[in-house]
């Protein structure tokens, strides 16, 4: 999918540039419009001081949700599932009883790791045999944790996926870990391990990251915000990039920021 995409942009004239370091909005090239896939605390990293102070006190209460811990494992065979129905599912989601899965995520909002997590787990290996070599397997899995965890959660991961698929333990060959710091340096707009963008309750659906109607504008001029922590928020869906588009389209020329007033302006771009 990512090659569909980057194969589109190319024939429409685009270019992709990766392997570079971005650490102010004045780092880039050129540009007319910005479309930043940041969240609010790396956006005032860029921005530098060319932000309004009402903005910046926004962006600043933005609040971060719960994080994650992360495996993957080199399987010697599939995982060996109790019900079958799970070794013909591309992902599975392990949790026990609606009220154990409760209990759990609870747990995790209350600062605890609790010891039967609502694991999360993918295989792919049994639909893509690029994923690992001839007779072997690899599958992944997450749970929740509190933001900026240190706990690793590998042996209660493991537990999890044995007690529905007994003799799981016995066919790892291998496992990498991602704690929540880990995360965060692979990725910045993870804060604290949180892959959703930040907080995803009634008060911040509404307030993301700002209250106002049109969040994906900011006070400089032509730059937009179109991450996670813009609404819907968090999910493979692309709404975000696609309302912040709309946004962009809707003022090519003409800018009505709800922002605007009185705010410093200045012209940024990513690639």
């Amino acid at each position: 999918m990512a090659d569909a995409l980057t194969a589109h942009l190319q024939a429409l004239g685009g270019e992709v540039r990766t392997g570079q370091t971005i650490r102010s909005f004045e780092n880039l090239p050129k540009h007319q419009t910005l479309l930043a896939d940041i969240g609010p605390r790396a956006f005032l990293q860029l921005a530098g001081d060319s932000l309004p102070p009402r903005y910046v006190r926004q962006l600043s209460e933005y609040r971060y949700g719960p994080g994650v811990f992360k495996v993957d494992w080199a399987l010697s065979g599939p995982i060996p599932w109790k019900a079958a129905a799970c070794s013909r599912a591309g992902t599975v989601h392990l949790g026990g009883t609606w009220d154990e899965i409760a209990a759990a995520e609870r747990a995790v909002w209350a600062g605890e790791h609790p010891e039967r997590p609502f694991v999360l787990l993918t295989q792919p290996s049994l639909f893509d045999a690029t994923r690992a070599p001839s007779g072997s397997h690899t599958a992944w899995a997450y749970c929740h944790v509190p933001n900026g965890s240190t706990i690793r959660m590998t042996a209660r991961i493991e537990n999890q996926v044995e007690r529905f698929a007994p003799g799981f333990k016995q066919r790892i060959l291998a496992r990498s870990l991602l704690t929540t710091r880990r995360l965060e340096a692979y990725n910045p707009n993870y804060v604290g391990g949180d892959i959703n963008g930040g907080v995803q309750d009634w008060r911040q659906l509404l307030r993301r990251p700002t209250s106002v109607l049109r969040p994906y504008d900011t006070p400089l001029r032509h730059v937009y915000l179109c991450s996670a922590s813009t609404p819907p928020g968090g999910g493979v869906h692309g709404l975000c990039g696609y309302y912040a588009a709309e946004a962009v389209l809707s003022t090519r020329g003409t800018r009505h920021s709800p922002h605007a007033q009185n705010a410093p302006s200045a012209q940024a771009s990513q690639q």
